[in-house]
């Protein structure tokens, strides 16, 4: 019987994370110039992501989550988007501010940014720690991207490989031997 074996790489570090964060807030206060924003946060893996920047907003900063999957049980975008936990209230008029950890195929993202249109949001922007241009299926606007990287499975900083290595406070590459 073969025993699995994970070994992990770091790619960002702790510090570099938090100021590639620090410089996204300062760049969405700006663009926000003093009008609040309704942050939300795509349940599980940017709730670390998502309250970071959240705490270097300048702005009124009110915040929300949706539990939002394309992958099911598996690992390859179904390209079927399904709201698992809506928002608890109306986005109807407010600036919308989409934080995601990861965009890979981009059919999340694309069904969402129209959702969040369609729901009567004044404005839609995205935000994402990490994109991974080379699996897009979907083209979808990026506003703030913290980094862009290559077709590597990476955990760490929210980002897991089942349910496990989210906790790990920097982004590290996996590889399985």
């Amino acid at each position: 019987m073969r025993t699995m074996c994970e070994q992990i790489h770091v790619m960002y570090t702790e510090e570099e994370v938090c100021e590639r964060i620090r410089q996204l807030g300062a760049q969405i206060s700006e663009d926000l110039n003093g009008e609040p924003v309704k942050l939300i946060c795509i349940l599980k893996g940017a709730s670390f992501f998502a309250c970071e920047l959240a705490k270097r907003i300048t702005s009124p900063v009110y915040m929300d989550f949706m539990y939002v999957s394309s992958y099911g049980n598996g690992t390859e975008s179904s390209g079927q988007v399904k709201i698992t936990k809506d928002l608890e209230s109306s986005v109807e008029g407010e600036n919308v501010l989409i934080a995601e950890d990861i965009i890979d195929s981009g059919n999340t993202l694309h069904f969402l940014s129209q959702e969040m249109k369609d729901r009567g949001a004044k404005s839609v922007r995205i935000c994402t720690l990490l994109s991974k241009p080379d699996r897009r299926v979907v083209e979808v606007p990026v506003d703030y991207v913290g980094y862009v990287i290559p077709d590597k499975f990476v955990v760490g900083y929210g980002l897991d490989y089942a349910q496990k290595y989210r906790n790990l406070p920097y982004i590290g590459e996996i590889e399985f031997c």
